[in-house]
């Protein structure tokens, strides 16, 4: 199998709010978008971001009105620090504090307009240098 391409795609109430935030906030651009569809990229990801309007009728009837929930955007930066000041100071809530997980992640994260959980990360905590 040869695979091309790679995307994520979430079901979200509200598209354009979804988009808009990961291009204001995260440096994505909007590739493609239509009536409750927007595709995203960003350079250098290795994958794209695909919204979907809730009941849209053509997903399948068992996916049309489930909204992206327990799943995490989790994007790992060189200045986790830096990021937190900036997102703040763009008045990004920040919904789950900074932590430290006993291997080494540093993690903390917002949730855009629909409540898509977006995490920063970097490996840099004690864990991560330990071994």
């Amino acid at each position: 199998m040869r695979i091309s391409a790679s995307a994520v795609s979430l079901n979200v109430a509200d598209v354009a709010a979804s988009s808009a935030f990961l291009v204001e906030h995260f440096g994505f651009r909007e590739e493609m978008a239509a009536d409750g569809f927007a595709s995203l990229a960003r350079d250098g990801l290795g994958f794209d971001v695909v919204f979907l309007r809730c009941g849209l009728e053509t997903l399948p009837a068992d996916q049309r009105d489930v909204h992206a929930a327990g799943l995490i955007l989790a994007f790992t930066v060189d200045d986790l620090e830096g990021e937190l000041a900036r997102l703040r100071a763009e008045g990004v809530p920040v919904t789950m504090e900074p932590t430290e997980e006993e291997w080494g992640e540093r993690a903390f994260q917002v949730r855009d307009p629909n409540g898509v959980i977006v995490q920063l990360m970097d490996w840099k905590g004690a864990g991560a240098q330990a071994g």
